[in-house]
């Protein structure tokens, strides 16, 4: 698949939001999770692929079956404040 330089941005950014599901991704944009990683390796310098895979490897809140329910939200309550 193709995305715009946009696209690629957003779906960047959602992968690397502790808080955003592979699933939100998968419904956005229509990859599933080993095609994010796919295009994460695609789309990141070597260095920063390793170091996203680190942090998103066993994190409970990127997949929505393993998520606690409390969290109801996509994003931190301290993101996205207005400055």
């Amino acid at each position: 698949m193709t995305f715009s330089a946009e696209d690629t941005s957003r779906i960047i950014e959602m992968a690397w939001e502790d808080r955003t599901p592979f699933e939100a991704i998968e419904q956005q944009f229509g990859l599933s999770e080993p095609e994010v990683i796919s295009f994460m390796r695609r789309s990141l310098k070597p260095s920063s692929f390793r170091l996203w895979r680190k942090r998103v490897s066993g994190r409970a809140t990127k997949h929505l079956q393993r998520r606690d329910p409390a969290v109801s939200r996509g994003y931190s309550a301290t993101q996205y404040k207005h400055r």
